[in-house]
């Protein structure tokens, strides 16, 4: 498995091959990385639960395409922006953890304004 600054420089490197860092400003790398979200909708769109369990037994490559094609758009962006993005989901859970304590969050869905 390759390290996530082995990722970041594959992206890159494919991106600058191509010349493409011109067209990559914040706004349509964002847009880029929703566009690419909602392609991974579709794959779950209009199906029940039992459609989705059979779904995704028969369409794991496609679905990952998608994942990728998703992650490629945030590692890129990270990398432009800066950002490290390890740090940054690390940050993130530990602020998570303490919105969603274990002891009010463990099985229950609500948002963390309303757990009691």
């Amino acid at each position: 498995m390759k390290s996530l600054n082995e990722l970041i420089k594959m992206v890159t490197v494919f991106r600058d091959a191509r010349d493409w860092k011109q067209f990559h400003n914040p706004k349509d790398v964002a847009l880029s990385l929703s566009l690419e979200a909602s392609e991974v909708l579709e794959h779950f769109q209009w199906k029940n639960k039992e459609e989705v369990e059979k779904y995704v037994k028969t369409h794991k490559n496609e679905i990952g395409e998608e994942l990728a094609d998703v992650l490629y758009w945030v590692l890129l962006m990270s990398h432009d922006l800066n950002i490290n993005i390890s740090r940054a989901l690390e940050n993130k859970i530990l602020k998570n953890e303490a919105k969603y304590p274990v002891e009010k969050a463990k099985g229950n869905a609500t948002k963390y304004t309303k757990l009691t």
